[in-house]
Parts: structure tokens; C-alpha cells; sequence
């Protein structure tokens, strides 16, 4: 089966403005032997057919090979983070996903999801949509660890209701080629959206985080934060673009891009764009390149810090906002305890 074959599918390219920079060459046009729905090892969930228009196509493509949609209701405050294990073990499989998560009315929740594998020349495309309820508060966090010569294409789609808060924070481990796409259109009123990640990449893992959020409505916060860590000849896409249309007054919008390169032949391509079309608002973008701080690590040196642990230092504090940000307890402790071995 190659996705570029599959009937009646539009698929994009890199030539899009959504998606430029995208390479989506390989992965559409490799011959993968096997076709499977990933199926959770949860009882009792309900399945509905996803009927859903979307209007980014690369959701379509899940969609298309599998119509039915997993919903994971959360009806009452959980003390504990719902955690989803994912692991990829067979070769030349391309495997979908989707799963909706509601969150109800004043309710507090979090899931986390992991994404490994053992497999050779396999993809996994998934559809994520969550849907927040009026004054529910939901956090999320992916670890991605797919390695070499594996695709993850990770489709997300947000709804918030009023007074709704929504906190996204990605982990990018993996040397594979990884696609995030992340669609958020906030249509009503007093929502808070936060999205963060880490991408720490290297060997020549292909890393692209393709972001739209829309301001339909009053009061609304977004903020997008990315740290990216790049050695080798490791590859990564930032393009994010936020709109704020006329209805939208008194919103905040912001976007950043950090980018640490640990090699000469790391590359980065960042583009955070923001579309303003009302004037009472708040907003912010930017994107900055560079290397770790020399004098910072002469001054550690000059401490007594072998050179390879100031390197590390440097390097953690770099990239802690990221955990600083992240709210629920729990997750933090398990992101600082993860280890692939564990999950594979």
C-alpha cells in the first residue's frame, strides 16, 4: 500500500504554504506491505464513526483507511494522569489510530501517551481530538521515541468551550521522521491554550511541527513555546501560525522558537507568523538560533566542571522551562524517570 495511491485522497505536498519545508516524499510514496488499525488494550470504550469534515488533509489520511473513532469520556476529576502505551513491533506496517477525548463540564484531567517501537520501515498516522467542556481543565503530554527508518504522523485537533484551559507539552526523542500537526480553533470565549515542546534531535531524525490556532472569539490566550536541541545532521520544521480576527478583542497570542544547534550540519527551519485583524490584543512571536554559551562553559570549567558535564548543564537549563511549565505533578515525575528501554 502507498499512500499516494490511495483513491479519492488529496494529499499535500511540500509546495503548500501550510506545510512548506515538509518533505513528504518518502513516506507517501513508500510501498508498505501491511495495512492495521492500532488497537487499545482498554475495555469498554466506546466506538462511533468519525464523521468529522476536516479541512487539513493530513487527518484525512487515517480517516480514510479507518472511519471508527475511540472516545475516551472523563466524566469526573482523576487524581492520577490516564497514561496510553503505544508500541510499534511489525515491519513494513503502516498503522491508524483515532481517539477523541471529552472532557466534561468543571472537570480536571490528564492523559499521557507514548509512542515507541521495535519495528523496521512501519508508520503509525493517528487522529488526536480533544474536546474541553466549559470551565474543565485538561493537560497532555506525548513522549514520541520512533526510531530510524520509522514515520509518526501525530494529527491533533482542540475544542475548547468557555473558560476552558488546555496545556499540551510534547517530549520529541525519537530519530525517526516525525510530522506534529496541531489545529486549535477557539471559537468561544475565555480560553487558555498552552502548547510546549522539547525537540531533542540527532543522528538524522526528521522532526516537523506544523501549528494553526485561530482566534474566533474574546479573551483568549494561546501560547506556543518550543525548544529544539539538534545535533548531528538532524533536521527540524517549526512553522507556526496564529490568527486573530476581528471578533477576537482583547486576546493574548504569542509564539517562540528556540533553537540550540550542536553540530555544523544540524538545520532548523522556523517560521512563527501571526495574523492580526483587530487592534485590542496582545501579541508576541519570535525565533532565535544558536550554540551553548562559550564563556558560560569557561566559567563552569574554570570551576572544576569536566567540560562534557558543563556541556549537560548547560544544555538541562536550556531546555527546563519546558518541564518547569508542566502543571501536573505526576507527569513531571514521569517524564523525569522515562527511559526507552522501558517502553519497547
Amino acid at each position: 500500500m502507498r499512500v499516494n495511491e490511495i483513491e479519492g485522497l488529496v494529499l499535500p505536498t511540500k509546495k503548500d504554504e501550510e506545510f512548506i519545508k515538509v518533505n513528504f516524499a518518502e513516506l507517501f510514496s513508500y510501498d508498505f506491505k501491511n495495512t492495521k488499525s492500532y488497537k487499545f488494550d482498554i475495555m469498554g470504550l466506546e466506538v462511533r464513526k468519525d464523521t468529522k469534515e476536516y479541512t487539513n488533509s493530513l487527518f484525512e489520511i487515517t480517516k480514510n483507511l479507518d472511519e471508527n473513532q475511540v472516545i475516551l469520556t472523563i466524566n469526573s476529576n482523576i487524581p492520577e494522569p490516564i497514561c496510553l502505551i503505544h508500541k510499534i513491533k511489525e515491519d513494513e506496517t503502516f498503522f491508524t489510530n483515532s481517539l477523541k477525548i471529552e472532557v466534561k463540564e468543571n472537570v480536571k484531567a490528564s492523559v499521557i501517551e507514548v509512542f515507541t517501537n521495535t519495528s523496521n520501515n512501519s508508520a503509525y498516522c493517528l487522529n488526536r481530538t480533544f474536546q474541553i467542556d466549559e470551565n474543565a481543565n485538561f493537560e497532555y503530554a506525548k513522549v514520541q521515541d520512533i526510531n530510524d527508518s520509522n514515520y509518526l504522523v501525530f494529527n491533533l485537533d482542540i475544542k475548547q468551550k468557555d473558560n476552558s484551559k488546555c496545556k499540551v507539552t510534547n517530549f520529541e526523542y525519537g530519530t525517526g521522521v516525525i510530522i506534529n500537526n496541531i489545529v486549535n480553533v477557539l471559537d468561544n470565549k475565555n480560553c487558555d491554550y498552552e502548547l510546549n515542546a522539547l525537540v531533542k534531535s540527532q543522528n538524522s531524525s526528521n522532526t516537523a511541527n506544523v501549528i494553526n490556532t485561530v482566534h474566533n472569539n474574546e479573551n483568549s490566550i494561546s501560547s506556543i513555546n518550543f525548544k529544539h536541541s539538534l545535533k548531528d545532521k538532524s533536521r527540524t520544521v517549526f512553522k507556526a501560525k496564529s490568527i486573530v480576527n476581528k471578533n477576537a478583542l482583547f486576546t493574548k497570542a504569542f509564539q517562540n522558537s528556540n533553537t540550540i544547534l550542536l553540530s555544523n550540519d544540524a538545520t532548523i527551519y522556523a517560521q512563527p507568523h501571526l495574523e492580526i485583524l483587530v487592534d485590542e490584543l496582545e501579541a508576541s512571536h519570535g525565533a532565535t538560533t544558536g550554540t551553548l554559551n562559550k564563556e558560560q562553559l569557561l566559567y563552569l570549567q574554570s570551576r572544576g566542571i569536566n567540560k562534557d558535564l558543563a556541556y549537560e548543564i548547560l544544555l538541562k537549563a536550556f531546555e527546563q522551562k519546558i518541564y518547569d511549565n508542566i502543571e501536573d505533578k505526576l507527569i513531571k515525575e514521569f517524564i523525569d524517570s522515562y527511559e526507552r528501554k522501558s517502553y519497547v
